[in-house]
């Protein structure tokens, strides 16, 4: 992807996704499902180090020191009934450029509703909110290193591993699903573009959901329904049945009507309220 410069980037996300922080008006601000109300902590283990601070039931700025990926801080929530005695299903949620770490700890949750909205669908989930440092490269690792590190250390049905990348956060997951699809049951992608390969995609069978304002003021939606007409064309070549083809990828174009209905300012940081539609987040956690 042709990037523009370091200022004029954080110029324009910090603009367009300001509509993200505002995604709590969709409900009352504060307000969480029922049962997130776990400050559990993680285990300090030795690689991890555990914050101190909580918010809406998450545990803020825990550290992983990764050997071959550094310091990696997440928030993250743990359920009050998981005792490590049962499986629980694993959500990973990758932030938009507000959500990076060099905003604060927590930034990410503040900015986004995804973590606390995907509690709705599955109470026996644990929810891990990394906040990274950029989009690339760097970031994914970081991003499977700490699901690596909750599959090895925590009673986690690897069936039920999801993930959603918003913004910068879906370039940072297009890469993650470029080098480790297969650790994923499903994925969204939100108002955002695939920087990474799109063939281990396919070859896993990893179903994921494609949604983007028709007019994204930060990305536009072409690039995306390009990428999503080329995993159509790889399944189509593999033998794949236009019903098959449909459970594994869905590419959603959002008009302007849409966000108007949730009262986004724009159609980018509209991307955020994604987060409170029942039938897109129903989609993801049903696999």
């Amino acid at each position: 992807m042709k990037r523009v410069s370091a200022v004029l980037l954080a110029f324009c996300l910090a603009a367009l996704c300001s509509a993200c922080s505002s995604g709590g008006s969709a409900r009352e601000e504060g307000e969480s499902p029922s049962f997130a109300t776990s400050s559990r902590a993680p285990t300090e283990d030795g690689a991890v180090t555990v914050g101190t601070e909580t918010y809406r039931g998450f545990i803020l700025d825990n550290v992983y020191r990764s050997e071959g990926n550094g310091d990696i801080h997440f928030n993250l929530y743990i359920p009050e009934s998981y005792d490590g005695t049962q499986a629980f299903a694993l959500f990973v949620t990758l932030p938009g450029y507000e959500g990076l770490y060099r905003f604060g700890a927590g930034a990410n949750l503040r900015a986004e509703e995804f973590a606390f909205e995907a509690l709705r669908y599955n109470e026996k989930m644990i929810v891990v909110a990394p906040q990274l440092n950029d989009w690339g490269g760097t970031s994914a690792g970081q991003t499977i290193a700490l699901i690596e590190y909750f599959l090895g250390n925590y009673n986690i049905d690897e069936s039920k591993v999801y993930a959603d990348g918003y913004s910068g956060g879906g370039e940072t997951l297009s890469l993650v699903m470029e080098r480790r699809p297969e650790l994923f049951a499903a994925i969204l992608h939100v108002s955002s573009v695939w920087g990474g390969d799109i063939v281990p995609l396919v070859e896993s069978r990893t179903p994921a959901y494609f949604v983007i304002g028709e007019s994204d003021e930060y990305y536009g939606s072409v690039r995306i329904s390009e990428t999503y007409r080329r995993i159509v064309s790889l399944y189509e070549e593999r033998g794949l049945s236009s019903e098959e083809i449909e459970d594994l990828a869905v590419l959603d174009i959002k008009d302007e009507a849409y966000f108007q209905a949730v009262g986004a300012p724009n159609q980018h940081g509209g991307g955020g309220f994604v987060a409170y539609d029942s039938r897109i987040m129903g989609w993801l956690f049903s696999h």
